[in-house]
């Protein structure tokens, strides 16, 4: 297959929809021999908040280093590629043509079809296997017992920010999401988390303790340093990705830590497009409330009691409300428009969920009325809510193509 058929084939997989368990992914990497090498380390980060950018900082002081690192990611924003990284460069589409293509072949082989997210990382495996990576980072992709990348045993588990979000699948309870994402912990493992709220720190130390696995929590920010990721937020995840390249036993001295924090890139969180010929405007892929106080928080710091013109949109299955309640505050004017999914929420379900003190909302037809209207204020525009919409906004403004979907 070419890259474009290959794409096209890995993309018609998402009507398999979503599988969580842990024999099939175990069965495609075990066929397709891409479990890491003898020796190889692994990082598992789990969370329901800034995994990302604590995975890009892990990546990122690793390289500094001098080690070669092979970075699993997701939802890609605007290209698939996005998502298998190594060493800070994505896989090439003519390698993921040839691999997505012998990947079909075992598919068809095998008694259950494989899902997206199980052949995404069945590629990322075999292509840092390939490229001799001496240390992985694997991003979940939601909760941690049964997702797929649970099968890679891992050397040090990290947890970042425990909140509500996905609760069709992993609970509606802090105690039931928490223990969700414990289930990535291994008997031995040491694991690393960020602060925690009492409900969910107490199911942390009870696996934790089960399984006899060494378990800290980062105890105050990292300061001190240049972190390229905008945010005070970001000080805690720094923090937590230092905590675990301690576990590996890796040197971080001051220079490894100025230069790869410095260095650090997370696309679509608090991405800044300076002002040229039309006001600044700043992506953020906030799509839950936890994500989205930390953007308020983020934009008064960067902005102070300056107000955005606000263009959101959401899927479905999302606290569209709550999310509102954080974001509405910060603008002047608010936009709405349907992300290109077929997940999204109507426009007149993301009116319906403002608050009552909202400012002015205007519905659009799709993102690019949407983003017109928005420019014509002079105000900073904020474009946030889903990643999705930050992926097409990113495209837009890039000149990219933007390759939507579901996972």
């Amino acid at each position: 297959m070419t890259y474009a058929e290959a794409i096209d084939w890995l993309f018609s997989t998402q009507t398999f929809g979503i599988k969580l368990g842990l024999e099939g992914p175990k069965q495609l990497l075990k066929e397709f021999q891409a479990f890491p090498k003898h020796g190889v380390k692994v990082v598992h980060v789990a969370g329901t908040n800034g995994k990302g950018s604590t995975c890009a900082m892990i990546d990122s002081l690793a390289r500094a280093t001098g080690k070669r690192t092979g970075l699993f990611t997701s939802p890609h924003l605007v290209d698939y590629r996005e998502r298998i990284q190594v060493s800070g460069r994505q896989i090439s589409e003519e390698r993921c043509a040839e691999m997505l293509t012998e990947l079909r072949t075992i598919c068809e082989s095998l008694e259950t079809h494989p899902t997206f997210f199980e052949i995404t990382l069945a590629v990322a495996m075999r292509w840092f296997r390939e490229m001799e990576c001496e240390l992985i980072v694997l991003e979940t992709g939601m909760g941690g017992r049964l997702d797929a990348t649970t099968a890679v045993p891992a050397d040090v588990c990290v947890i970042t920010p425990i909140g509500l979000d996905h609760t069709q699948w992993l609970g509606d309870t802090l105690a039931q999401v928490a223990a969700e994402k414990a289930g990535i912990f291994l008997p031995g493992v040491p694991a690393v988390s960020a602060p925690q709220e009492p409900e969910a720190r107490l199911v942390l130390e009870k696996e934790a303790n089960a399984l006899r696995v060494p378990l800290e929590f980062v105890g105050e920010p990292l300061l001190g340093y240049p972190i390229a990721l905008p945010g005070p937020h970001q000080a805690w995840n720094a923090a937590l990705a230092v905590a675990a390249l301690h576990r590996l036993g890796l040197r971080l001295d001051y220079d490894v830590l100025h230069y790869g924090l410095s260095k650090v890139k997370w696309p679509g969180r608090f991405e800044r497009y300076p002002a040229t010929d039309r006001p600044e405007i700043i992506l953020d892929g906030a799509h839950n409330p936890h994500a989205a106080k930390m953007l308020a928080e983020t934009w008064r710091q960067q902005f102070g009691d300056r107000k955005a013109t606000l263009l959101f949109s959401a899927v479905a299955a999302k606290d569209i409300a709550g999310i509102l309640e954080l974001l509405a505050p910060l603008a002047e004017r608010i936009h709405l428009c349907p992300v290109d999914t077929p997940r999204a929420t109507p426009t007149a379900e993301l009116a319906a969920a403002m608050p009552v003190d909202a400012p002015p909302v205007t519905e659009h037809a799709n993102f690019d009325e949407a983003l017109q209207a928005a420019l014509s204020s002079e105000s900073p525009v904020l474009i946030a809510g889903s990643l999705f919409l930050v992926g097409e906004a990113k495209a837009r403004l890039e000149g990219g193509t933007f390759q939507s979907s579901m996972q």
